[in-house]
């Protein structure tokens, strides 16, 4: 009896013993959480800061990309101008933000540059990387001497995004597909542009219309189109005479690539030198494309990240071919990302691999030969045809009698025509340290009298009324 009485003792004396250590315990633990801060707490729904300093690595929406424009305008009114080229069909503004130190006004002498984002609303890459140059460009003014320098000697206008009404239906981490790709009307901006070599009966959409009616207002020299799917630089033609079509199969499958063996050619251009050049400035300076490793093994690879677009395989109604062809803009299309539409934690690294890219392309505007084309008193001709001897797709002269060509160190031969003058030829040589300046003056053809035509240009301004 007195054995088991003791046993009952010893129970009771552990339990209140244990008791009394989980009563210290959680005493113990209450008093150290009192004393440690508080474990941070889920981050609050991304609240969008229109301010530059705070552009982030996200997708923006179009509410809040145009925030951002408006605030960068209005922080650097000396370096930037916003204005629309017209409006999607959903009504979304196409905005282009201007970056130069003369951002209102042209500059004399000084070539119109620039860049194209999104034209495939699922491929948003592009989009968010030409706000990052953007901001770049105005923060690093006053710091950077090369970027100084091309602020003052050219315009940049930037159009993030062609297609918003794709983008606000493209869904992030779609990395092939179609969802997003084609305007409200489910029309491919990329095919509806007139083109070269076949005719192209697409009904014209509002967001080409205000490309076309933006391009021939100003006279530029050397665009970026920027988009996704791939990673290489693709250079006119895009079409050809004789390709297959291959139509329904995108640049990225496996059924494309199969294809291409069979289908697809060379369709090269009288600058076909250029063109290859200026893709692999653009290759070579960026982190990965100049490799020329597939994206994936069914996809081809690409030799020094660069082709040209009828051998990866033919379009008709693309940009760059229209650019090149109507207005003698050399047009690169630039595919940045495997994946068209990749996780916004990725975006940091995209902008990493093409910083420097973007901004070495654009100083390629000030390679070849520049100058103006005058008659004897000194007026400008505007609208003078001009070409490259052996190089059949000519240019125009702006309304101050400006002209640009893009071309290699080598001697070459400019033939000038003009409504009512005696044509010329000179002859000129382009070296590589600096474009050549060549002023050409043309005399009245006889029994005609020189009656050059000039053309305004005016496009709304968001902060100021001017003219560009």
């Amino acid at each position: 009896m007195a054995k088991w009485l003791n046993t009952i003792v010893a129970l009771l004396i552990l339990n209140i013993f244990s008791s009394n250590i989980i009563i210290i315990f959680a005493q113990t633990a209450t008093s150290l959480s009192n004393n440690l801060e508080p474990e941070p707490s889920l981050p609050e729904p991304r609240a969008y800061i229109p301010n530059e300093n705070n552009l982030d690595f996200v997708y923006h929406s179009h509410e809040e990309l145009t925030k951002f424009l408006r605030a960068t305008s209005a922080r650097y009114p000396n370096l930037t101008a916003l204005y629309s080229i017209g409006k999607s069909i959903q009504g979304k503004d196409l905005w282009v933000m201007v970056v130069s130190s003369s951002p209102y006004e042209h500059m004399l002498g000084k070539p119109d540059v620039k860049y194209v984002g999104n034209i495939h609303g699922n491929e948003p890459v592009g989009r968010e990387l030409l706000l990052h140059l953007i901001q770049y460009l105005v923060t690093s003014y006053e710091t950077d001497q090369y970027v100084h320098w091309l602020l003052d000697n050219m315009r940049i206008h930037i159009l993030p995004s062609m297609n918003p009404d794709g983008f606000a239906v493209a869904k992030e981490g779609a990395c092939e597909g179609g969802q997003g790709r084609y305007n409200a009307r489910g029309f491919d901006l990329n095919r509806n542009f007139p083109d070269y070599f076949k005719q192209n009966n697409k009904r014209g959409q509002p967001e080409t219309d205000s490309v076309k009616d933006w391009i021939s207002k100003i006279q530029f020299v050397l665009s970026g189109s920027l988009h996704g799917g791939a990673l290489v630089a693709s250079y006119p033609y895009d079409n050809t005479p004789n390709a297959r079509r291959l139509k329904g199969i995108c640049r990225s499958s496996a059924l494309c690539a199969m294809f291409q063996t069979y289908a697809a050619s060379p369709s090269l251009t009288p600058d076909d030198d250029v063109f290859k050049h200026l893709s692999l400035v653009y290759a070579k300076n960026h982190a990965k494309m100049s490799r020329g490793v597939a994206c994936k093994s069914a996809t081809p690879a690409f030799e020094n990240g660069i082709t040209n677009g009828a051998a990866w395989y033919p379009l008709t109604g693309g940009m760059q071919d229209y650019q090149y062809v109507w207005y003698g803009c050399m047009e690169v299309t630039l595919e940045i990302s495997c994946c068209k539409y990749p996780p916004a934690y990725e975006l940091r690294k995209y902008w990493e691999d093409n910083q420097l890219s973007l901004i070495k392309f654009l100083a390629e505007a000030h390679r070849g030969v520049q100058g103006f084309v005058l008659d004897s008193s000194g007026t400008p001709i505007e609208r003078a045809s001009l070409k490259v001897k052996g190089r059949d797709v000519g240019f125009q002269t702006t309304k101050y009698g400006e002209f640009w060509r893009i071309l290699l160190p080598g001697y070459y031969k400019l033939e000038i025509f003009a409504e009512g003058f005696a044509p010329r030829e000179i002859e000129f040589v382009v070296v590589e340290q600096h474009p050549t300046l060549l002023n050409v003056t043309l005399q009245p053809a006889k029994h005609l009298t020189a009656t050059p035509i000039f053309r305004t240009t005016t496009i709304r301004i968001e902060t100021k009324h001017s003219s560009v």
